[in-house]
């Protein structure tokens, strides 16, 4: 497995230039306006580079007049975004890197130059580098129209000419059987989940039952939750983590999963009320968006990296350890990334994770995260040494 050990964002919204390590369970924690959910974005965007969506996305917040730095560019600073990560393979060492480029389509006077509208986000280069030991080799390169892949043999490869200057080459290599670590890198990071919330309102998918299909993973807008619940209970037969986590949150309660039919669905039974089972539009806003969290961090297989912004959000106060416990069980089946408000949820992290909460700051109006280096570490970690 491939489990993402650094990021480097520059150019982003509150986001001058910032580099730093990402641990099995990392913890942001801030108050409003600090640019906590740009460090969340600008990882949604790495994602979306590997899908093939970047540009789309961009587009779709706003388009590069919202997203490029918020502050002044400095003398000679291009009008760029860049966004990287490395990843790293638990098994051999090997270390990936990739990095994307964003900017906006050349213009003449009123003439544009590449095939994309006027304000269109337009990739400027891209490349993934392959680190083995001490050797770095990379194996896809593109810097403007021109690029090469190099098969597993090591032979470059041209990248062709089908590629358009809003497209990313590593969404756009469809085909990458011959370039098995492409392969990995992307299938890796497309893997990825981000759980911004989750839609409680009377038409969430979250109330209603869907297809009876077996769920190992939970959709990042939670549509599949029951199907998910059914995996757990008819298809693994073992609960016994979601009865304990929802016995937690609500002492006495018990989450029913009937047998599917041609659809899945759940309910909750509550103490105050023997033998009757509550269905999913009957409950609460906050009831549904815990058991939307126990769903993802407790689910029959987890993804390679989880993204929780805000998990907090319409939860009691007296969910937050509940909560946290989730949280520190799931790292230890997979990383997770959770910025959060709450100082609570993220004291609960550290208490029972042992991940100490990263306090991110606004500084001279840019987003940093207390304690940070230049170098992109930690200042504890050579307190440690």
């Amino acid at each position: 497995m491939l489990v993402v050990r650094g990021v480097t964002v520059s150019g982003y919204r509150s986001l001058r230039r910032i580099s730093f390590p990402i641990e099995n369970l990392s913890v942001f924690v801030g108050g409003n306006g600090t640019g906590k959910t740009n460090l969340y974005r600008a990882l949604e965007l790495l994602q979306a580079a590997a899908r093939g969506t970047l540009t789309r996305d961009l587009a779709a917040e706003g388009g590069m007049d919202s997203a490029f730095l918020a502050g002044r560019r400095r003398q000679g600073e291009p009008a760029r975004i860049h966004l990287s990560a490395t990843l790293r393979h638990e098994t051999t060492g090997q270390d990936f890197t990739y990095a994307v480029e964003i900017g906006l389509v050349p213009q003449a006077g009123a003439e544009i130059i590449g095939a994309a509208f006027r304000r269109e986000p337009q990739v400027k280069a891209g490349r993934l580098t392959l680190r083995t030991g001490g050797r770095a080799a990379v194996i896809l390169d593109r810097d403007g129209r021109t690029g090469f892949v190099r098969d597993a043999a090591g032979r470059k490869q041209s990248l062709g000419s089908d590629l358009l200057p809003t497209e990313t080459a590593l969404g756009g290599l469809l085909d990458a059987t011959g370039q098995p670590e492409i392969a990995r890198a992307r299938q890796a990071m497309t893997a990825w989940r981000f759980h911004h919330g989750f839609r409680t309102d009377s038409e969430s998918p979250l109330r209603r039952p869907c297809l009876a299909v077996t769920t190992p993973t939970l959709a990042s807008d939670g549509s599949d939750l029951a199907a998910v619940f059914a995996t757990l209970a008819h298809i693994r037969q073992d609960t016994i983590d979601l009865d304990a986590a929802v016995d937690g949150a609500f002492p006495g309660a018990r989450l029913i999963v009937p047998e599917p039919g041609r659809e899945a669905s759940f309910g909750l039974t509550i103490p105050d009320f023997a033998g009757r089972v509550f269905a999913a539009p009957e409950l609460s806003d906050g009831t549904l968006r815990y058991l939307a969290l126990a769903g993802a961090l407790l689910s029959y297989r987890l993804p390679p990296f989880i993204a929780l912004n805000e998990p907090e959000t319409s939860l009691h106060p007296d969910l937050m350890d509940p909560l946290a416990q989730l949280i520190a069980r799931a790292a230890e089946r997979t990383q997770i990334w959770l910025v959060t408000h709450s100082e609570r949820l993220a004291a609960g992290v550290a208490q029972f994770g042992g991940a100490p909460p990263r306090t991110v700051i606004k500084r001279d109006g840019e987003t940093w995260i207390a304690g940070l280096k230049l170098s992109g570490e930690f200042a504890e970690a050579d307190d440690e040494e």
